[in-house]
């Protein structure tokens, strides 16, 4: 498809949508930079698991961690996995697990690099997709330049049977990604409303009742299985998690970080933060300046 003009917060934005398929499914891939003539550097945004990637463009203020990326140079890119958001849907929810999401990945990055004529891009994941761009960072080393692990989920979350190919997407699931108050409401002292209400809407335009459940049954097994290959990954990673984050642990981050083989990887706790730290209002600012600050390392 053809260049669509997008407007963002601060500047005008060039949004791509680049038709790829994979497997026989669809896939929705979609680039976002500013609308001048210089090379910009491409960096993949990973989304986690039951909504697609539109979490990383939350428009309200400054909040969009996609167009702080864009205005700091990059080319910014996002990808649907199979069955999720704008791509196609699949027949057995199961299917679309970590390793084929990791696949996806592959393809999308094989994409964008002969695109941009570079041998190897930038990758951040948020969640599960520390999971699936983990996994595909470890299998195709090649690839990656520089890997930031959101939030990631290192091993398993509860060994629970997860029996049914979809989750049944709800209001209450959507907003469990944020912290609360002791009577279980969002704490708008941490999140302002209409950054949460965003969030919550895209959820619905995009994600709507349910989405596939391969990626859950892969996080719900014994707390004893580690989910992310760390030791085989041979890029520069960043491990950033929040210390109040329900989904992960701090000690399991470092122990993570202590496999990893490169000397340039980094790890940040960001004492207070939680699961969607980039739309917290006291964390969004230090947690992007810590993503830049490893990105744009040489």
């Amino acid at each position: 498809m053809g260049t669509m003009i997008c407007q963002g917060t601060a500047a005008e934005l060039a949004r791509e949508i680049v038709p790829l398929e994979r497997a026989g499914v669809k896939l929705y891939l979609e680039s976002f930079r500013t609308r001048d003539a210089q090379e910009k550097d491409p960096i993949l945004l990973v989304h986690g698991l039951t909504y697609s990637s539109h979490e990383f463009d939350v428009n309200y203020g400054d909040y969009s961690l996609l167009r702080f990326l864009v205005a700091n140079g990059y080319e910014v890119w996002l990808l649907d996995i199979a069955g999720y958001g704008n791509s196609q849907p699949v027949a057995d929810g199961f299917t679309p697990n970590s390793d084929y999401a990791a696949e996806d990945i592959a393809a999308a990055v094989r994409l964008i690099l002969a695109r941009c004529g570079r041998k190897e891009m930038d990758v951040l994941g948020w969640s599960w997709g520390t999971v699936t761009s983990g996994r595909f960072a470890a299998k195709y080393p090649g690839l990656v330049r520089r890997l930031v692990l959101y939030a990631p989920i290192v091993a398993g979350l509860a060994d629970v049977n997860v029996t049914s190919p979809f989750n049944e997407n709800t209001w209450v699931h959507a907003a469990g990604d944020f912290q609360v108050k002791a009577d279980k409401t969002i704490d708008y002292d941490i999140v302002e409303p209409a950054v949460a209400d965003t969030f919550l809407s895209n959820c619905w335009r995009y994600d709507k009742n349910s989405s596939p459940n391969g990626g859950r049954r892969d996080l719900l097994v014994a707390p004893d299985k580690r989910l992310i290959p760390t030791a085989d990954i041979k890029a520069p990673v960043l491990i950033i998690a929040g210390s109040k984050d329900d989904y992960v642990s701090p000690a399991l981050c470092k122990e993570a970080f202590a496999t990893l083989s490169n000397k340039d990887s980094r790890i940040e706790i960001i004492v207070g933060a939680a699961h969607a730290m980039m739309m917290e209002k006291p964390y969004y600012k230090v947690f992007r300046a810590k993503v830049l600050e490893f990105l744009k390392a040489k």
